[in-house]
């Protein structure tokens, strides 16, 4: 009996030891976002959700991921978490998590010019269900 008891210790020892530690979505976002900058669109839409994958074709997703790469041409590929939160919806439309990043050269200013969103179904999603540029007027 005990040996089976430590076989079983470290069976879950090396499980937990093999298996890599679940990244947060700010992570997901910085890893969608980057590849979007490097025009990897093939890997950023990889990480979308299952049924956005299945309204949007590659195509329709690289041409709505241009203006941000675009935008990363002109402001570098270095980006910064800028905030994380949620958007608080109401009987026709579902909260939405987020998380966004500002340009690292637009860290002095407060707030940033250019935001990059990613946003999540909720707080456990690792999908992307969206993404936006947002410009401040």
């Amino acid at each position: 009996m005990r040996t089976i008891l430590v076989g079983l210790t470290l069976a879950a020892s090396w499980a937990a030891v093999a298996s890599p530690p679940v990244p947060t979505q700010a992570q997901v976002a910085r890893q969608f976002l980057r590849a979007i900058l490097r025009a990897d669109y093939p890997s950023a839409y990889r990480r979308l959700a299952p049924e956005v994958r299945a309204a949007v074709p590659p195509a329709a997703f690289a041409a709505a991921a241009q203006p941000l790469w675009q935008q990363g041409q002109a402001s570098g590929s270095a980006i910064e978490l800028y905030q994380i939160g949620a958007r608080l919806g109401d009987r026709r439309v579902q909260n939405q998590w987020f998380c966004r990043f500002a340009f690292a050269r637009d860290s002095a200013h407060r707030p940033p010019p250019v935001l990059l969103e990613v946003t999540f179904r909720d707080t456990a999603a690792r999908a992307v269900l969206g993404f936006d540029l947002r410009q401040r007027q």
